[in-house]
C-alpha cells in the first residue's frame, strides 16, 4: 500500500517520528512537518534515511497534490486548515495506527478504548498475557506507537493496543479481533465539538466486526449498552448483576465456568478497578488463558502511575497522584474511593466543563486548592457550593499549601478533572512534578 509513495507526515512527536522512519525504510518519500522544534537526534536520523523534516508555522505551504497520503498526528484537529487542504486535494488523511495496520499480517489484535479506565485495563491484560507466556506486544496510546513495533511483530503474535478517540478519528480499515469498551461519558468535547461526534468516533473500535469478533462491554453503562445495541460482534458484558458474563457479587468477582476472585486479596481497590479487572478477565477467558495465571496477576497488580497512585504517607496524611483524571467522571471515581477528609487539588486546561456534577461526590472534600487556567472558575464554583477554596498560580504552590495545612487522617488528592496542557506537555509531567514536590 505504501511502497514508494510520497507521504506528508503532519505532526512529528513520537508517532510521527516512528511512522516516518518506518516508511523511509520501505522506500517512501517522506516529508515530516511540525510547528515545534524536535529532538535533534530524531531529525538527524530521519535525514540520514533521506527524509526531510520541516519546522514551520505554515504547513499548508508544503502540501500539494503530488502527495499520496497525509498521516496526521492524532492531536491535530480534523478542521485544521492543512487537513482541510489535504481533503480538498483528495489526499487520504489517516493516522500512524491506520498506516501501521496495513503493514501487519496474520496478527491477533486486541483494542481497548473508553472514556476512563482504558490504561489500567490494557496494562492488566498485558501483564496477564506476559505471565501466560503469550507473545504479546503493547502499543498505541500506551507504550510505543504501533509503527515502532511493527518490525518486531511476527505472524501469530498478539498486538494489544490502547486506542484513544483522537486516534479513532483517522481509522478506516483498521480492525480488531477483540474490542474492549470500558465506558462512555462526555469528554474531549473541545476536540470533537459535540458529544455525538465523540461517541461516533469511539464506535470505530468495532469497525468491520462480525459475529466472529468479540466486543467486551460495561453492562452497567446504560449509554454504552444503547450505543452498541446494533453491533454485529459477539458481546460479553461485565457488571454487578448475575445476568452478566462476569459480575461483582459483594466483594467477589465471579466469572462462571472460569474463576472466582476475592477482591480483598487484591492490592487494587474500588469499583472502577474491579470493572477494569472484569474486562481483563473476559479478554483472557476468550483467549483460553489459564485462570490461575489470571488470578495471580490480579492479586499482585499495584496499579498504573498517575491513576490513583499512592505516593506516600507522611505525618498520618495519605497522598495520592491521580494526574490522569482529566475529566469530571475520572475525578468522581477518585472522590468515591475515599472516606477520609480530602484536600483536593483541582485545575488545568479550560475545556468549558460544568463542575456541578462533581458536587454530590464532594462531601468528604474539606478544601479545594485550585490552580492553572481554570482556577478562577473553580473558585467561583466552590464559593457558590460553600466549599472552602484557595487559588494558586501553579501546582507547586497548591501542593505546598496542602502539605502545610493537612492534618492527621487527611487525604491529599491530586485529581485535577482537567487536561494538563495549560502548563504541562502531558499529564505524566504534571504527576511527576507532584510526586517530586511531595517526596522532597
Amino acid at each position: 500500500m505504501f511502497e514508494k509513495k510520497k507521504i506528508f507526515v503532519f505532526g512529528m512527536a513520537r508517532s510521527g517520528y516512528e511512522i516516518s522512519k518506518l516508511l523511509l525504510k520501505k522506500g517512501c518519500m517522506v516529508l515530516t512537518v511540525d510547528a515545534k522544534e524536535q529532538k535533534k537526534e530524531h531529525v538527524l536520523e530521519l535525514e540520514s534515511l533521506k527524509g526531510e523534516v520541516v519546522i514551520t508555522e505554515n504547513p499548508s505551504a508544503y502540501l500539494d497534490e503530488t502527495f499520496d497520503y497525509m498521516i496526521k498526528n492524532p492531536g491535530i484537529k480534523y478542521d485544521n486548515p492543512c487537513v482541510l487542504k489535504a481533503k480538498e486535494l483528495e489526499i487520504p488523511v489517516i493516522n500512524e495506527v491506520e498506516a501501521s495496520y496495513h503493514m501487519l499480517k496474520d496478527v491477533f489484535i486486541i483494542g481497548v478504548t473508553g472514556s476512563n479506565g482504558k490504561t489500567t485495563t490494557t496494562t492488566l491484560i498485558y501483564e496477564i498475557l506476559k505471565k501466560a507466556l503469550v507473545p504479546v506486544h503493547l502499543g498505541g496510546n500506551i507504550g510505543l506507537p504501533v509503527a515502532g513495533i511493527v518490525e518486531d511483530v511476527k505472524k501469530g503474535d498478539v498486538l494489544l493496543l490502547e486506542i484513544s478517540d483522537h486516534q479513532l478519528c483517522d481509522m478506516y480499515d483498521f480492525k480488531t479481533n477483540i474490542s474492549v469498551f470500558t465506558n462512555v461519558s462526555p469528554t474531549h468535547l473541545d476536540f470533537h465539538d459535540s458529544y455525538d461526534t465523540y461517541k461516533r468516533m469511539k464506535m470505530r473500535i468495532f469497525n468491520h466486526h462480525t459475529k466472529e469478533d468479540i466486543a467486551i462491554l460495561n453492562g452497567e453503562n446504560e449509554e454504552l449498552v444503547s450505543l452498541t445495541k446494533e453491533i454485529p460482534s459477539s458481546k460479553k458484558c461485565f457488571g454487578i448483576d448475575k445476568t452478566k458474563d462476569i459480575y461483582l457479587d459483594g466483594e467477589t468477582i465471579v466469572c462462571p465456568d472460569y474463576l472466582t476472585l476475592d477482591t480483598k486479596e487484591c492490592i487494587l481497590t474500588g469499583k472502577h478497578n474491579y470493572e477494569n479487572m472484569m474486562a481483563a478477565i473476559l479478554v483472557c477467558k476468550s483467549m483460553h488463558i489459564d485462570a490461575e495465571v489470571v488470578k495471580e496477576v490480579l492479586k499482585e497488580f499495584k496499579g498504573v502511575p498517575h491513576r490513583l497512585e499512592f505516593v506516600c504517607k507522611r505525618n498520618g496524611v495519605s497522598i495520592f497522584n491521580d494526574s490522569k483524571s482529566t475529566n469530571n467522571v475520572a475525578t468522581i471515581t477518585a472522590l468515591k474511593s475515599f472516606k477520609t477528609p480530602i484536600l483536593l487539588l483541582l485545575g488545568g486546561l479550560d475545556r468549558g466543563q460544568d463542575y456541578e456534577e462533581l458536587l454530590p461526590f464532594m462531601k468528604e472534600v474539606r478544601k479545594v486548592y485550585s490552580f492553572g487556567e481554570t482556577k478562577e472558575k473553580i473558585k467561583q464554583f466552590c464559593e457558590t457550593s460553600k466549599i472552602p477554596c484557595t487559588i494558586y498560580e501553579n501546582l507547586e504552590e497548591a501542593t505546598l499549601a496542602t502539605l502545610k495545612e493537612a492534618e492527621e487522617m487527611d487525604t491529599i488528592l491530586l485529581s485535577p478533572a482537567h487536561a494538563s496542557w495549560d502548563q504541562y506537555a502531558c499529564f505524566e509531567d504534571r504527576g511527576e512534578e507532584f510526586k517530586k514536590i511531595v517526596l522532597s
